[in-house]
């Protein structure tokens, strides 16, 4: 929309506002005339709330985020006072001629306490919301709108360039080079001056090995496998042998004391043997 169109919506935007509060301004004056408000009071008492909703909204344009849902909140709540006033004020014929009784808007008691309470909180709302939104619209910082714009960029870097490739050059000044004269060779094979006899050298005879026996403080153990013929030969005892050793171990134990582990100990034979051997010798002393 071009600057014209602009300008006359926002014109026309102006005028609807205004003849709405002109109607909205006469319900107000009356209900504050109702509730005890004098000439002057009742004559600003609707600047008070439809005024709020005006800063709101402007508020609500500007702001973003938490304060824009804030600014919206107390935009809205206005907004329904204000028609719940108009609203009674449409109910009730004797307001329109300031004949109600002083502090008097229904019948209902729970009701009339209700719009008392309402009218007489806006203006002490205004007070504490206006000046709350006033304050978040002087600290808003609005974010840097990203430039999209990429001809710019184009041109500043196309001028750079230009620029750079414009400058005149410059003319070298012409290098004098700097003759150094350099030694004489010198011819290393012909002698300069009469060498001397160099004395030989006796040859000098290396260090003799010395050995020393090693010490280890750990025994060694036996890296290879025993052969079969050098382990001791097991003998297998015989049940009678078993027995007679058992009878020979448990000569002096009482009944109580002949268990299968206590036999196995001292005999030193499997589990079965010593269970056998058990049952054997508790047998022949019950018999």
């Amino acid at each position: 929309m071009n600057r014209t169109g602009r300008i006359l919506l926002v014109g026309a935007l102006v005028v609807v506002v205004g003849m709405a509060f002109r109607v909205s301004w006469n319900a107000l004056r009356d209900i504050a005339n109702a509730i005890g408000a004098d000439h002057t009071a009742a004559t600003l008492y609707p600047f008070v709330v439809d005024g709020l909703m005006a800063l709101a909204l402007v508020a609500t344009l500007v702001l973003v985020g938490r304060d824009r849902t804030f600014a919206l909140r107390v935009l809205g709540t206005y907004t329904a006072a204000s028609l719940v006033l108009n609203y009674v004020h449409g109910l009730v014929p004797a307001l329109h001629g300031a004949t109600v009784d002083w502090g008097r808007l229904a019948d209902w008691d729970p009701a009339n306490w209700a719009l008392v309470l309402l009218a007489t909180s806006l203006p002490v709302g205004s007070i504490y919301f206006g000046s709350d939104l006033v304050a978040k619209v002087l600290h808003h910082r609005p974010a840097p709108i990203p430039s999209t714009d990429t001809n710019a960029e184009e041109s500043t870097e196309t001028m750079m360039n230009r620029s750079t490739a414009d400058l005149p050059e410059s003319t070298p000044e012409p290098i004098t080079a700097t003759v150094v004269r350099l030694p004489d060779p010198v011819d290393f094979l012909k002698p300069t001056a009469p060498l001397k006899p160099v004395r030989a050298l006796a040859p000098i005879e290396p260090p003799k090995p010395r050995t020393v026996p090693a010490e280890s403080s750990r025994a060694r153990r036996a890296t290879y496998r025993v052969p079969e013929a050098a382990k001791a030969p097991r003998t297998r005892r015989t049940p009678e042998q078993l027995l007679t050793e058992a009878r020979t171990a448990t000569a002096g134990w009482p009944d109580a004391q002949i268990t299968a582990e206590g036999i196995r100990r001292e005999v030193r034979t499997s589990p079965v043997n010593a269970r056998m051997l058990r049952d054997t010798l508790l047998a022949e002393r019950a018999a």
